[in-house]
């Protein structure tokens, strides 16, 4: 009967969601779309149209090609192996087409459906996606990745004695760290650690702290309010801007950097300025570009610019915050669905799916392993920390079936 229907009217469909009591109208119609995509989506389209009986022989074909991986339940208890459970149909036949012609470069699964026909491909797609989908048990116990600005701000907490809060110095001698870019900052806190830049109490502070910390903390101070530190200036800032003339290559005419690789200087303290060059000068700050440009200044010149560069306003840093898991989400739902239950038949539903390949098929489209445009547009954006959290988020979701029922067009 399905199938006479199918033959005889244009077609569209309603979108049942049987778990969540949703009733979606799918337009402007399955066959249109179809069309546009090539014969492949118009073949995948025929597992949403599968009888009991073809939907039976599906199963038959599974227990002979898929229950070794993904189990006749289609919930897999295999690492790195995805439930299939409740999928959406239409996907799921693309998905065994791609591995067939060898797309996705899997040789097990390639092996597994070499020989199958369309037909086979169909069955199997419908049966699994009539299944009971898994239940978001996969997660459970999994630590989210910490976000990094807020662990940023955590773990600059014991730094606001000295360095202020938010990075703006109260303290004259002591540097400001607001408004400086991450790159240079964590390099400093790196020379500080290992000993290249000589202050014994930076190298205790730091020598507990990993590379991630100092990656968070600073971009924790580049995404504050930038403002002139709180402390005095002892020089002339119309001599000071003068003799900084040739500073303004690398640091900016005003002392704002355009090269993520040399400080801004605009609002720094001016006693910690002052110190820095007479470090370049004699030494014990190594840096030879440094060395030599400080080697004919005296203290007096160093005061001046020192002055002028405090006297300049700092300015914010191009850099974005980072989106949270539940920014990312959204963007993620606008294709996959609301909480990840898709109600495109083409698209793949991530509710309840397992963490780990997730993570993995993240990597992959990143790595261009698997091949969307779009996908490695969102991919290249996420950070580790990112795809963990998204790929454990998706996992707790509850997934929901989802039945798509074919019906007279207009």
């Amino acid at each position: 009967m399905i199938r006479r229907v199918r033959n005889l009217y244009r077609i569209a469909f309603v979108v049942m969601v049987v778990a969540g009591a949703a009733i979606v109208n799918y337009s402007p119609g399955a066959k249109a779309q179809a069309a546009s995509a090539g014969a492949d989506k118009k073949d995948g389209l025929q597992a949403m149209y599968a009888t009991a009986a073809e939907v039976a022989e599906g199963k038959r074909i599974a227990q002979a090609t898929c229950v070794r991986c993904h189990g006749l339940d289609g919930i897999s208890t295999a690492k790195g192996v995805p439930h299939l459970a409740g999928q959406r149909p239409a996907y799921l036949y693309l998905e065994l087409r791609a591995y067939q012609s060898g797309a996705r470069g899997k040789k097990v699964m390639d092996g597994a459906v070499e020989f199958l026909s369309d037909d086979a491909l169909v069955k199997v797609a419908a049966y699994y996606a009539s299944l009971d989908p898994a239940q978001p048990f996969a997660a459970r116990g999994a630590k989210p990745v910490p976000d990094p600005v807020q662990a940023g701000k955590a773990a600059a907490a014991a730094c606001a004695a000295c360095h202020g809060e938010g990075g703006i110095s109260k303290t004259p001698g002591m540097p400001s760290l607001v408004a400086l870019e991450p790159k240079y900052l964590v390099t400093a806190m790196k020379g500080y650690k290992s000993g290249q830049r000589k202050h014994d109490l930076m190298k205790s502070l730091l020598a507990a702290v990993s590379d991630a910390d100092m990656n968070n903390i600073a971009l924790y101070y580049a995404l504050q309010t930038p403002a002139r530190a709180q402390t005095p200036a002892a020089g002339n800032q119309a001599a000071g801007k003068t003799a900084a003339v040739a500073c303004g290559g690398c640091h900016g005419n005003q002392g704002v950097s355009a090269n993520p690789a040399f400080p801004s200087l605009a609002g720094q303290d001016a006693q910690y300025l002052a110190t820095a060059l007479q470090a370049y000068k004699n030494g014990s700050r190594r840096d030879e570009a440094m060395k030599g440009l400080a080697a004919a200044l005296n203290d007096r010149v160093m005061k001046d610019m020192a002055a002028f560069y405090a006297a300049q306003p700092p300015q914010p840093l191009n850099i974005r915050r980072p989106l949270t898991t539940a920014e990312w989400a959204q963007k993620c739902d606008r294709c996959h669905g609301a909480n990840g239950n898709s109600v495109d038949p083409f698209m793949p539903a991530l509710a309840g799916q397992r963490m780990e390949y997730l993570v993995k098929v993240l990597h992959d489209y990143r790595t261009r392993v698997h091949q969307s445009s779009a996908m490695a547009a969102m991919s290249d954006a996420l950070t580790e920390g990112d795809i963990e959290n998204l790929a454990a988020y998706y996992a707790r979701q509850k997934a929901r079936t989802v039945v798509f029922v074919p019906v007279p067009g207009k």
